[in-house]
């Protein structure tokens, strides 16, 4: 790893729970050594990419990084999109929606939308670090994205998060020929336990994905109705997605659900 890509990857340890992030902390949480540390974020902090706060001096995000979101929402303004597909999508489903988006090798979660219909409802944190492996959301962009991408991706390390965390790459591969297939990733409790999830990549102008749309529902209540309802919702919503962004669907994507 690079120096950029190593004083960038400090940046994703920031979360809505760790808004601020001490020397020591970063340094545990990167696994870098501490005077690597200091270094790259002395670094950050001169070009304002971050700021030091607080008696303790505990870094959090600068002024920069806000331009710069600026300037990638009037470019392309997925976020914009996403949030009247997110409320559509919920609406119709009755159920949590959300979108990430890939960044390097990281999936984060970008925004997500709430449906009032039903008071138990999967709770989520927008810029959660999601994994590749675990989530119907991976799942769907590891399927359609490049080759070399996916080699990459299953050839690190895949912790479980739960008991049903399918970590061999062999059977994790069976299961991307079957949502190229179908349209439609699903995990169930594959990150976390009692919640069943569906997604479908968001593609760029390139076609390749560049994030995903999901719905996730508690366990308990995909019943009959909703397994039929939510993939065929969400495909439409994902290939709206695409289009309001600039993005273009392969031609071997399929071009509605197929169950």
């Amino acid at each position: 790893m690079g120096t950029v890509s190593k004083a960038l990857s400090l940046l994703t340890h920031f979360s809505h729970n760790r808004i601020e992030i001490g020397l020591s902390d970063l340094t545990r949480l990167s696994g870098m050594n501490k005077a690597t540390v200091f270094r790259l974020m002395s670094e950050l902090q001169q070009s304002g990419f971050v700021e030091q706060t607080g008696n303790d001096r505990s870094y959090r995000l600068g002024p920069q990084v806000l331009r710069l979101a600026s300037l990638r929402e009037a470019a392309v303004p997925i976020l914009s999109a996403a949030r009247q597909v997110l409320r559509e999508l919920s609406d119709e489903t009755g159920e949590t929606c959300h979108l990430s988006l890939v960044q390097g090798l990281q999936l984060n979660s970008l925004s997500h939308s709430y449906s009032p219909r039903h008071a138990t409802k999967v709770m989520l944190e927008d810029a959660k670090v999601l994994t590749f492996h675990a989530t119907a959301s991976g799942l769907s962009i590891l399927a359609h994205a490049e080759t070399t991408f996916t080699d990459t991706i299953l050839s690190m390390p895949l912790n479980s998060h739960t008991s049903s965390t399918e970590t061999k790459p062999a059977a994790i591969r069976a299961l991307l020929e079957k949502i190229r297939t179908c349209g439609v990733a699903e995990s169930i409790g594959g990150f976390e336990a009692e919640v069943h999830s569906h997604a479908v990549p968001i593609f760029g102008p390139d076609c390749q994905p560049i994030g995903a749309l999901a719905v996730a529902a508690p366990v308990s209540r995909m019943n009959a109705l909703q397994r039929a309802l939510i993939p065929t919702a969400l495909h439409q919503a994902g290939q709206i997605l695409t289009h309001h962004t600039g993005g273009v669907s392969p031609s071997s994507y399929p071009s509605e659900f197929k169950a």
